[in-house]
């Protein structure tokens, strides 16, 4: 990039291509051998990745807990995983806002004047769960059309992260209620919309 080189972000990562970028660099040695150094860490990483998911994917009951969350749609292998391990049992938090203040995804609140004000996301939390949760309500919707629905709804009162909390709010109450019951995840119908009276 510092020399102005051209070329395609997509295919960056593959190695025949990654191979051919650096044969057609003309950078000092030092500079290539830093890159290769660079790029063999991310695959022996991404290789210890592999195995430990695969590991964990062994146990005889996290695989059954892991497969019931991931029935929710929008959650995928490393969600279900993180929550699994990182609640360990759903059941010691009582209620769905003692699991969301855990996750980190509640905020205090302050009235003055009867006003109320929010105050920022709280800092005691479990951060491994709360940046998994985050990450995974910006794709969830993509796969969940009530999650959909609710970031378009909470995105038209225009603010983009408020709207990607809400989502990850959401994902919490799903993930407990399918680790609770012990049950696939069933997509409820929405709600009627009430007649109008005229």
């Amino acid at each position: 990039m510092e020399q102005g080189l051209v070329y395609d972000s997509r295919r960056l990562h593959g190695k025949r291509y990654f191979a051919e970028l650096l044969d057609s660099l003309e950078t000092p040695a030092s500079v290539l051998q830093l890159l290769r150094l660079s790029r063999s860490s991310l695959e022996m990483l991404q290789a210890v990745e592999r195995r430990l998911l695969h590991e964990l994917e062994r146990n005889g009951q996290l695989r059954a807990r892991v497969e019931l969350l991931r029935t929710i749609p929008g959650v995928g292998l490393i969600l279900a995983l993180t929550w699994a391990l990182e609640i360990a049992e759903v059941k010691r938090f009582g209620s769905i806002s003692r699991a969301l203040s855990y996750c980190g995804l509640t905020s205090a609140q302050r009235e003055s004047a009867c006003k109320p004000h929010r105050m920022p996301i709280s800092k005691q939390r479990n951060a491994q769960l709360q940046t998994i949760l985050i990450e995974a309500a910006k794709l969830a919707p993509r796969w969940n059309s009530q999650l959909a629905a609710l970031h378009e709804r909470e995105l038209a009162r225009g603010n983009r992260n408020r709207a990607t909390l809400a989502v990850a709010r959401k994902l919490v109450a799903y993930l407990m209620a399918v680790d609770r019951s012990g049950k696939a995840f069933e997509e409820r119908a929405a709600a009627a919309e009430p007649a109008a009276v005229a």
